[in-house]
């Protein structure tokens, strides 16, 4: 029993924590405590401020409604439009570099492209070669004298 006891004593001290470590989790503690002290303070002084200013928002509701609404289409007019400038000037720059043969990113998938369709474009100009003459060939048979 005693073997036992001293086996588990050792146990403890080969994982007892250093000074360093009870400072970092004293820290931690009293970091956390003084946290959740904030939280409740904060969250205390948003319920008495809606209390409080609550029947003064209702009371000039009727001004403050439209204004926000013109602000915010103001608002999201003015984000809509900058973040369409940012993609034309995105696309431009792109644009730019393509055509000035610097290779941008995504150059690649376009010349690829382009070749497809000017491909597609070939046979099928070259099958509508192809099908008018069979069609001309139909119609002299269908009318012989024609």
């Amino acid at each position: 029993m005693a073997d036992r006891f001293q086996a588990l004593s050792r146990r403890l001290q080969d994982h007892a924590p250093n000074s360093t470590q009870i400072v970092g989790f004293l820290t931690l503690l009293v970091s956390g405590a003084i946290l959740l002290l904030l939280t409740g303070v904060t969250i205390t002084g948003i319920v008495m401020g809606l209390i409080f200013l609550a029947p003064i928002l209702l009371l000039t509701s009727p001004i403050w409604v439209p204004i926000a609404f013109v602000l915010f289409v103001l608002v999201a007019g003015f984000l809509s439009t900058c973040g369409v400038g940012v993609a034309v000037l995105a696309g431009a720059t792109w644009m730019y570099k393509y055509f000035s043969g610097r290779h941008p990113v995504g150059s690649d998938r376009v010349d690829y492209a382009r070749s497809r369709i000017a491909d597609t474009a070939s046979h099928v100009k070259d099958y509508a070669k192809e099908y008018s003459g069979y069609l001309q060939s139909r119609v002299k048979d269908a009318a012989p004298g024609a």
